[in-house]
């Protein structure tokens, strides 16, 4: 069965974060409001989060950040993430399913 936070598209996956900025770091956390919640090491300033956040999915999904993209909530702590090319559902969730 799918998560409620992933969704497949023509182009690629779609993922619902939630967002929690100036953790202690980068991790999953687990899921809020049928987002994947993900604490991020970053300060919610200047962009730096959404920043970390590309880099870190692209390191944990080996893609290059290119590939991914924001669809919304680039100034909010939900954030509508689109992985682009050629990745299976399954590597997402075995690589980002919280525990």
């Amino acid at each position: 069965m799918m998560p409620i936070w992933l969704k497949q598209t023509p182009s690629g996956i779609t993922l619902s974060l939630h967002c929690q900025p100036g953790a202690k770091q980068t991790k999953v956390v687990g899921l809020h409001d049928d987002c994947l919640k993900i604490a991020l090491q970053a300060p919610p300033l200047e962009n730096k989060a959404n920043a970390l956040l590309v880099a870190w999915l692209s390191k944990q999904l080996k893609v290059p950040q290119k590939q991914i993209q924001f669809i919304s909530g680039q100034n909010s702590r939900k954030k509508r993430i689109e992985v682009q090319g050629d990745i299976g559902v399954e590597q997402i969730i075995q690589t980002l399913m919280p525990e």
